[in-house]
Order: structure tokens, then C-alpha cells, then sequence
């Protein structure tokens, strides 16, 4: 009987299965950042441990940090802190760390792609949940706790219980519309399966749509496999993922490329693999998506109405959003556009917002932000003339960094006022106190901001 990757991967890194059926897993990557950190490497000095093999674990400054223009302003005590307590930890314990200013300075989940520092057949966790991105290079990720960070900086291993695979099959055409893209089809999956749908399980996403489609598509369609309630979610590595790799800085150094290869593409999961659940999605017709509620999974198309509630939960996310039952989306005014995160800031989602925006001003009552998720990507975004095309837009152009995905650097979308965001989660106050958060893709955001209402960028770009 065949093998899933996941399966493939998790039992070439399973150094001893435990009595209670746990694993103790090797780790291949470990990914840090400013905010989960401190208190793992303040654990290993009250027990005076060392770092296991520093050289597996790469660091950076994202979440906290300030994306003011040239990082002028926008800094307090605790962000300082913060930082300053980061890089003391990576010196003192031999970690490479990506400093602001570095050109390898970005979000977490951006750089370890973009760089090559995450391979296929790896092992790789953070303390951040949405670890889960990197499964799209033919990986195992996952999201930790900050126990288990300290437990891996000093062991290089994690104690998991095996999850259950889910497969989804995502069919249809993927190039058919231009400005209907990956973030489309995970929000219209999330709606699919809810927010619960894949609880206890990792997403195998699977299909022509998949294996169609960009691995920066493929990695926003991973970013978000949590928030179905995936432990992870991964893609069987192919072509697409070997280009990919060749194409990174330290892919382009590797030697004996042809062995790697065929060893990458063994990993994929056979044909007859056994899964515990399996599911078909077109998103052959589907129109560019938007959220209506406080969950990625309250979810609908452009065209749609808000829904009559079917329970307190629709009711509640309803009320705080300030919507009404049978009114159009389309059309909603709104107050602020966040382009950015680790679901949609590489350099092809603002190469797509850009064209949208091309030409066009933002409406005069819109604030509108345009974050590139690293130095690289904000690098070329400017060769290319995009950072141009977002300043003489109106969009504020600012330094990498999470922003307002969180918000626990301190920028936050007003209270009650209404944004639409590229970002992976709409939770109440998650953008600030009783920010009002829409999310959708880099074209919906780049046409919403154009019109001051939630748009189709069909429309904005005939």
C-alpha cells in the first residue's frame, strides 16, 4: 500500500515512537521570530541548556516591528525591548538572525521560501501558527508553542502524535480569469469545510487547480490551512516546487541537483495512498471571494448578500460587523485596504494589485497600505516600477514587517472602521479594538480601495 508525502516524512524523521503512540520527531528547520522567542531562550538559562544545533534555526524581526517609511516613528518601549532581547539570544546562542535593515530582513513565512532556507522532506516549526505555509514546498509544518520551542532549541526534536490525512481535491481551470486567484479558492474552501472542517487532520491539497497553479499561490493556499482547523497543510513537491528551489539563493549553490531532484519528487504521494477522508472542489466558476463575518469560513462571493444568521455565531459576528441580513457586499463602503501578511505580500500579489490599481487614484476616504513581506520582495517591487504605481495610487508604501495582520506592533484600523485585508484572519479586534476586517485577495483590496466599497476587480479593470 502506497504513502502519502506526509506520511513519507514524518516516518523518515521518527526517531522513537513513545507507549502512549506520540512520535519524537527530528526537526530539520526551526523558524524564529521576536514575540515567541524570549521566553524559550530564557528557559534554557534557568536550566543551563544549550542550543541543540544552532545552525538549524534561523531567526527575524517581524511581528512587533515598526513599517513606518524608513522605520521613522511608530516604535515603543515593549517593541524595543522585544527586539533588543531577540538579538541578544540569537548572538549569545550562535543563531543566524535577520535584523531590520538586513536584506534579509521580512516575515517569517516569507523569507524561509524565498531564501531556500526550508527544502522538500523537511521537518520545520515556529512559534506561529501559520507555519503551516511552508508544507506548499513539499515539507511537514506546523505551528508550536513557546515550551515547545524552548524543547526544540534544545533537543532539535518535538513529541507529536501522528494526524490523520485529508485530502482535498481542487479541480477546475486556474489560469481562466485573471483576477481570480489562490486567496478565491482558500476562502471558498474554508467556507466549504468550516472552520472546524479539518480538525485533527493535515490538508493534502491535491487537483489540476493545485498543480496548476504558482508556488507562491500554492503557498497562500497553505497559509491558511489552520484556519479550517489543520493541524498543517502540504503539497506533494513536483516541477513547479524544483524550479522554485533552483531559483533561491541557496538552491542556486546546491550541487548534485539531479539526485535531489528525483529524491523530491519520490517523496510525492503515491497514487494509491490511503487517506482518511477525501474531497472533491471545483472552483471551475467561482468570483473573486470576500468575508462578511469574524471567521475566514463566514465567507461569500463578491455578488453575494450578507446571510440570514443561522445561529448565535453568525448573529454575533453580524452585529459587530455592523452588517444587515440581505444586503449586498458588493458596494459596502469601507476605510482602510491592508495589503500585506504571510497569505498575500510576495512580489506576485503585488504585481496583480498594482495592475489593478495602475492609473487610478484611491478613493479619497480610503487609508490605503501596501507592506511588502521582505527586503527582497519591496527590492524588486521597486526595479519593477510597482512601488511607484502604489505611491501615485495613493497607497501608503511601508517597510516589511506583519503590520496590521495583528497588530501587536500597534497598527490597528481605527475602531469600527471597515477594512478590507489580504491577511488570513478576521477575528474580532484581531485588527485593533472593533476593527470591522474584510478579507479578500490583493485584486479585490487593490479595486476596493480604487472605489471606497467592496468591489469586483473585474469591473475596476475594464
Amino acid at each position: 500500500m502506497g504513502k502519502t508525502m506526509f506520511d513519507k516524512i514524518w516516518e523518515q524523521h521518527t526517531i522513537k515512537t513513545l507507549h502512549n503512540g506520540e512520535d519524537i520527531l527530528f526537526i530539520d528547520r526551526h523558524l524564529l521570530h521576536e514575540v515567541s522567542s524570549p521566553q524559550a531562550f530564557e528557559g534554557l538559562r534557568q536550566q543551563q541548556r544549550s542550543v541543540r544545533f544552532p545552525s538549524l534555526a534561523v531567526g527575524t524581526e517581524d511581528h512587533i516591528v515598526s513599517t513606518m517609511p524608513n522605520r521613522v516613528g511608530g516604535t515603543f518601549t515593549e517593541a524595543e525591548q522585544m527586539i533588543s532581547v531577540m538579538r541578544k539570544n540569537t548572538e549569545e546562542f550562535g543563531i543566524s538572525h535577520h535584523r531590520i535593515g538586513s536584506e534579509h530582513q521580512g516575515i517569517v513565512h516569507i523569507i524561509a521560501p524565498e531564501q531556500g532556507i526550508i527544502m522538500p522532506g523537511m521537518t520545520v516549526v515556529c512559534g506561529d501558527s501559520h507555519t503551516c505555509t511552508l508544507g506548499a514546498l513539499g515539507t511537514i509544518a506546523f505551528g508550536i508553542g513557546t515550551s515547545e520551542v524552548e524543547h526544540v532549541l534544545a533537543t532539535q526534536t518535538i513529541v507529536q502524535r501522528r494526524p490523520s490525512v485529508l485530502r482535498l481535491n481542487i479541480d477546475g481551470n486556474s489560469d481562466k480569469e485573471q483576477y481570480i486567484l489562490p486567496k478565491d479558492y482558500i476562502l471558498h474552501i474554508c467556507r466549504s469545510l468550516g472552520s472546524a472542517g479539518a480538525k485533527g487532520s493535515v490538508i493534502e491539497f491535491a487537483g489540476t487547480a493545485i498543480s496548476n497553479m504558482s508556488m507562491e499561490g500554492r503557498l497562500t493556499i497553505c497559509n491558511m490551512a489552520i484556519e479550517i482547523g489543520a493541524r498543517s497543510g502540504f503539497i506533494s513537491p513536483d516541477k513547479t516546487t524544483i524550479d522554485y528551489i533552483w531559483a533561491t539563493e541557496l538552491g542556486k549553490n546546491i550541487n548534485e541537483k539531479n539526485k535531489l531532484e528525483q529524491l523530491w519528487l519520490a517523496l510525492a504521494s503515491d497514487p494509491d495512498a490511503e487517506v482518511k477522508q477525501e474531497l472533491m472542489i471545483d472552483i471551475s466558476n467561482i468570483e473573486p471571494q470576500i468575508t462578511w463575518g469574524t471567521l475566514p469560513s463566514q465567507s461569500i462571493p463578491v455578488s453575494g448578500t450578507i446571510p440570514i444568521p443561522k445561529n448565535n455565531i453568525d448573529e454575533r459576528a453580524i452585529a459587530y460587523m455592523g452588517l444587515t441580513p440581505g444586503q449586498p457586499i458588493r458596494g459596502t463602503k469601507i476605510d482602510t485596504v491592508f495589503i500585506g501578511s504571510c497569505t498575500n505580500s510576495r512580489i506576485s500579489d503585488l504585481r496583480i494589485a498594482a495592475s489593478v490599481c495602475r492609473g487610478k487614484k484611491v478613493a479619497p476616504h480610503v487609508v490605503a497600505y501596501v507592506i511588502p513581506g521582505s527586503e527582497r520582495v519591496k527590492r524588486q517591487a521597486e526595479k519593477e516600477g510597482l512601488l511607484n504605481v502604489f505611491t501615485e495610487a495613493g497607497f501608503q508604501v511601508r517597510e516589511p514587517g506583519c503590520s496590521m495582520c495583528v497588530s501587536v506592533n500597534r497598527e490597528f484600523v481605527e475602531p469600527y472602521k471597515r477594512c478590507v485585508s489580504t491577511s488570513n484572519r478576521n477575528f474580532e479586534h484581531r485588527q485593533g479594538p472593533n476593527a470591522r476586517t474584510h478579507l479578500g485577495s490583493p485584486a479585490l483590496a487593490a479595486a476596493s480601495a480604487i472605489v471606497g466599497k467592496i468591489e469586483d476587480p473585474r469591473s475596476v479593470t475594464i
